[in-house]
């Protein structure tokens, strides 16, 4: 396939480059693009340097753009690279749009059948909660769902990351934090808004993992409700989950779903201190469940820790399995 990577300077940009390497991705040719002040550089992928082009304003001569370079560049110009290139989007620009289907390949890859050349990949912190719940959904039947969320810095992509370790030096020094990427300094802080507050006081990033799940799970009696928290971790996003069940559920059981869940590592060991964590979650392919427990609110729930990189499943990987399914008939 010839692939064209949208923001390819960009930290998810970058990401994609490394998944497409890793597991032996078919690229014919390689274009990469960034904005004009990108131009003139190069990246490096399988030993040679690719150099980066300034996006047109017309189609792509690809088979598949892999888009990362936000919302308003989706917006404009997908429709453009739609005409002949099919458009794997990884901004929220077309999430829901009824006619758009949003891709998890481990739970609706059967969505994709009927694409008019744009697919959506779902927000960072969706598509981590769904690897654990979708597959205890299926065996138990999930109906209210409560999140709180652990986002890295990475989930502002590289100016995020830049500004944490810019500002965690600034700190150790003595020296004023300055902020402008984050509302407040995220150094030694954690800051419970990502994304607008909405009318009914929770925030864009919060009422996404709602719709996304209601989306993407098929099952718009879901219930879901989100606090989404930003933390000075550089990658992986963690959430603690509770959810209430319609069928009898044990943590026994749970944990023998989920050791046979695609894309999961089971990491629940209490005694071993063995659980989900950002650090033996960065860079990991699969997403990590631990934790696991009969809820006490819940007469018929469990709560359960899930940690996964927010710049792989939660973006750059995401996006690669989809294209690897457009190689390959849908049959499930």
């Amino acid at each position: 396939m010839r692939i064209g990577i949208v923001g390819a300077t960009g930290a998810v940009g970058k990401e994609l480059l490394n998944v497409l390497e890793k597991r032996n991705f078919p690229v014919s040719e390689l274009r990469l693009y960034a904005s004009a002040r990108s131009a003139g550089r190069s990246l490096l992928f399988r030993g040679k340097e690719i150099p980066v082009e300034v996006l047109p304003e017309t189609p792509l001569p690809v088979d598949v753009v892999l888009a990362s370079a936000g919302g308003g560049i989706s917006k404009r110009y997908a429709p453009i690279w739609a005409m002949q290139s099919v458009v794997i989007d990884n901004s929220s620009a077309f999430r829901y749009e009824p006619d758009v289907p949003l891709i998890v390949p481990e739970i609706n890859a059967h969505a994709m059948r009927h694409h008019k050349n744009i697919i959506a990949n779902p927000n960072c912190t969706t598509a981590i909660l769904l690897m654990a719940l979708y597959p205890l959904h299926k065996a138990f039947k999930a109906r209210r769902v409560i999140v709180s969320t652990y986002q890295s810095a990475s989930g502002a992509g590289a100016s995020g990351m830049e500004e944490l370790l810019h500002g965690t030096k600034e700190f150790l020094a003595g020296h004023p934090v300055e902020h402008k990427t984050f509302a407040y300094p995220l150094p030694f802080n954690v800051i419970p808004q990502i994304d607008a507050f909405q009318e009914n006081g929770y925030t864009k990033e919060e009422m996404k993992v709602l719709w996304e799940t209601q989306k993407i799970m098929e099952d718009p009696q879901i219930r879901v409700s989100c606090t989404a928290v930003r933390v000075p971790t550089l990658r992986v996003h963690s959430e603690a989950v509770t959810v209430e069940f319609e069928h009898p559920v044990s943590p026994e059981a749970a944990r023998e779903v989920l050791r046979v869940a695609p894309g999961v590592d089971l990491v629940d060991d209490p005694i071993g201190r063995r659980y989900p964590m950002p650090l033996t979650a960065t860079g990991k392919f699969n997403v990590e469940v631990g934790r696991i427990r009969k809820s006490l609110a819940f007469d018929n729930g469990l709560d359960f820790f899930v940690a996964g990189d927010q710049l792989l499943k939660g973006a750059a990987l995401n996006a690669v399995q989809i294209a690897e399914l457009l190689q390959k008939p849908i049959t499930t």
